[in-house]
């Protein structure tokens, strides 16, 4: 076995036994900050790093929702709560997602998304092309009767990327003509929703991540920039994690100028545009020739 498969399916055992331990701390009244700083912890204490910051994304939001130091946001029963955690090791990452009912049973909504992901995982193979794997996420979804969300995707896993730029539908597209090779590392990711099926930016933004170099002329702003490129390298970073640096004022006003230098790049927080329920689950596989090897 290879540095980077065994370095790939360590990352995504350590993510396995995170997300099967959080599932057991989400109950109502539990925060999210809790569940972030659980999350994240548990996945140094196991050897890993964080590969992004813990998305806890309540209801009818969809994704990049992490908390930040003083937000009071708990669960309440009922809540849907979509836990996405990633892990590296040595820049390779795996990446994978639940939803959870809090104080409650998982229902169809939940069920569409799941039964989406393990359906897609049943077709990955070399040489498959990856609208295939977007039809059966969008059949599996509408045959429970939901929507997937249409601007939401997968994506291809590369060493310190995340996003290498090939994207893994959630719908049947004709044109997304891109084959499977050997090897290549996929995260697929499902989202049903009781909603129209399309997702759109709201603030605020609370992950970020490095993008390039830029002159930037707030002092702050060169500390900021400096300390985001040692400790995250081309990872996300969550505003949290960098909330102790400098005073709020000045950290926002370092952000805002990093981001409209081109320095940094942010992740509004993802909402369903007729603010309908999201469920999401999440693995991430290895492409083989005859079939995925599923890490997460």
């Amino acid at each position: 076995m290879n540095e980077k498969i065994e370095k790939l399916i360590k990352a995504g055992e350590i993510a396995k036994q995170v997300r099967k331990e959080v599932i057991k701390l989400i109950k109502p009244g539990v925060s999210l900050y809790e569940i972030a700083e659980f999350v994240e912890k548990r996945i140094v204490e196991l050897g890993g790093k964080p590969a992004f910051p813990c998305n806890l994304s309540l209801n009818e939001l969809a994704a990049h929702y992490t908390p930040y130091k003083g937000d009071d946001t708990v669960l309440k029963e009922g809540d849907y709560l979509k836990v996405d955690l990633g892990v590296h090791i040595d820049g390779y990452i795996a990446d994978t997602a639940v939803t959870v009912r809090v104080g409650m049973k998982e229902d169809d909504l939940m069920r569409a998304a799941r039964e989406a992901l393990e359906n897609a995982v049943s077709v990955v193979r070399a040489g498959v092309k990856i609208n295939e794997i977007g039809k059966v996420i969008e059949e599996t979804i509408r045959g429970y009767g939901f929507n997937p969300i249409v601007n939401l995707s997968g994506h291809v896993i590369q060493r310190y990327k995340l996003h290498s730029g090939i994207s893994i539908p959630n719908i049947y597209r004709p044109h997304d003509t891109y084959t499977l090779k050997e090897g290549e590392v996929l995260a697929i990711e499902p989202f049903a929703t009781t909603g129209a099926g399309q997702v759109i930016e709201v603030p605020p933004a609370l992950i970020f991540m490095f993008v390039r170099n830029r002159p930037v002329r707030m002092p702050q702003a060169r500390i900021l920039l400096n300390y985001i490129k040692k400790n995250f390298s081309t990872l996300p970073f969550a505003y949290r994690w960098v909330q102790d640096l400098m005073p709020e004022p000045q950290l926002r006003l370092a952000l805002m100028q990093l981001e409209k230098a081109g320095a940094i790049y942010s992740y509004p927080i993802l909402k369903e545009i007729r603010g309908g329920l999201v469920s999401q689950f999440e693995h991430t596989v290895i492409v083989e020739k005859d079939g995925a090897k599923v890490i997460t």
